[in-house]
């Protein structure tokens, strides 16, 4: 008989009618029915309502909520609240709501929980609480869990699942189809079974279609494949994520320094990470670091400030090149009104190839190999961008300024201003990349103070030069 999914597993799909509107937003109206149910502390109404959700659902549920209320829901709803849900909230609020909970009741809800997302929630806990819930589950969990947190924070050990199928070679297919039919603590979901030696050794997988289609006399050795792809648990979890992938795996093998079966990294991991990491490399950019929107004000400008300050310190260095041209600038008023369109489009373009350039050395699309060729290339459109915006703006120029000399110096600014941006904005990545900075964290700031530098000397410069105006 077909097995009917539970609404509220990963079996369910697609978002609730009733719950989201049209823009991908929880309907006001459901979140005012689940607030007033924790108003009246309805328990009914709300393991209803709220446990027929996905436990996506939920997480969006719970930031939508108020604290007080988010709290009040897990205390009402008791143990039909699925913890899994904390997995799918961002990390203030999950901090927040893990910190307002006692050890006993998270203790009890990890037990429930795969190891994987059990880590989620445990390493959001200072030591003394991770010790004092670890301690009241079974030794076996105790000892898995252990292992994962003691991994590196982003490492593929820190993220794997340990619940796995793992077979031994003499094994026949028989014997492990009994085994997974009979076995009650094996993964809800998995797509490899693992073979191992004595010592939990990895030698070898079978996909479990493959299982399905052999006799069952078979022994697993002769079936199984060589894991060409098995993880190194201490690996980062974004060269893991590239892994699966280049190969377009599901799921992957991780172990130890001694390779040995620990864990099984599975795909939608690997989805969870891929999303992190852009989401860092883009707050990176914008210089605000791992910033939530749950955070506190406080906490959010304290996390600003730094690259703040030294954004004023390249703002000053640009305010120096131009307090050197301030007798041509007295003189030329119309080169005061022209000075951010140079700097500006410069800034523009040096972002533009900087995105790029970021984006591709995280997915490591440049190496050795092509990084000439694509210097070469972003040279190259530099300077096509910069003859083809120096004619634009200086016929708009010389006609505004009744001035054709205007024209052709703001012409020969911009062409020499967006070539060096260009320039910058895949060197000064290269370079920080090169000795070990990350190019998504301080690439910004560098590539804005060289492509205002550069161009307001340029600009000025020529003035100066062309009408014959020297330095103050």
């Amino acid at each position: 008989m077909e097995e009917q999914p539970n609404p509220g597993t990963e079996s369910a799909t697609e978002p609730h009618a009733d719950v989201y509107g049209e823009d991908g937003a929880i309907r006001a109206e459901f979140l005012t029915h689940i607030g007033a149910a924790i108003a009246d502390r309805d328990t009914l109404a709300l393991r209803r309502d709220v446990g027929r959700l996905h436990q996506s659902e939920v997480g969006d549920l719970l930031e939508a909520l108020l604290p007080e209320q988010r709290q009040a829901l897990i205390a009402l709803m008791g143990d039909a609240f699925d913890f899994t849900a904390l997995t799918e909230v961002d990390d203030t609020i999950r901090a927040e709501i893990v910190d307002a909970l006692p050890n006993e009741q998270i203790a009890q809800a990890v037990q429930d929980l795969d190891s994987d997302d059990a880590v989620y929630i445990l390493e959001d806990l200072d030591s003394a609480d991770q010790d004092e819930i670890l301690a009241k589950l079974p030794f076996t969990e105790r000892i898995r869990l252990r292992r994962s947190l003691s991994y590196p924070e982003e490492t593929a050990g820190r993220r794997m699942q340990t619940e796995f199928v793992a077979v031994p070679p003499f094994w026949t297919v028989g014997q492990t189809i009994d085994y997974m039919r009979e076995e009650q603590n094996l993964p809800e979901s998995f797509s490899q079974v693992f073979v191992i030696d004595p010592t939990f050794r990895l030698l070898g997988a079978i996909d479990l279609d493959r299982i399905l289609r052999t006799q069952r006399t078979v022994k697993v050795e002769d079936i199984m494949h060589e894991t060409r792809h098995a993880i190194p648990a201490s690996m980062d979890q974004e060269e893991a994520a590239q892994i699966f992938e280049q190969y377009d795996l599901l799921s992957a093998a991780v172990v130890d320094e001694n390779e040995r079966l620990v864990g099984v990294l599975t795909i939608d991991d690997v989805v969870d990470v891929i999303q992190q990491e852009a989401e860092e490399d883009l707050l990176r950019m914008g210089g605000v670091g791992d910033e939530e929107l749950s955070d506190s004000v406080f906490a959010t400008s304290r996390s600003r400030v730094p690259w703040l300050l030294v954004n004023l310190v390249t703002a000053f260095i640009a305010a120096g090149v131009i307090g050197l041209f301030d007798a041509t600038i007295e003189q030329i008023v119309a080169l005061a009104v022209l000075m951010p369109i140079v700097a500006g489009m410069g800034g523009n373009a040096g972002s533009q190839t900087m995105t790029v350039t970021v984006r591709a050395l995280a997915t490591k699309e440049i190496d050795i190999y092509n990084a000439g060729r694509i210097i070469r290339r972003e040279m190259g459109v530099g300077f096509l961008n910069g003859l083809t915006f120096a004619l634009l703006i200086g016929l708009v120029a010389g006609f505004w300024f009744q001035s054709p000399e205007i024209g052709c110096i703001i012409a020969a600014a911009m062409v020499v201003n967006m070539f060096v941006a260009a320039l910058a904005g895949i060197l000064i990545p290269l370079v920080l990349d090169r000795f070990g900075a990350d190019p998504a964290v301080s690439s910004a700031v560098f590539v804005t103070a060289v492509t205002d530098v550069v161009g307001f000397f340029a600009f000025l410069g020529l003035a100066a030069w062309w009408f014959g105006v020297g330095f103050s």
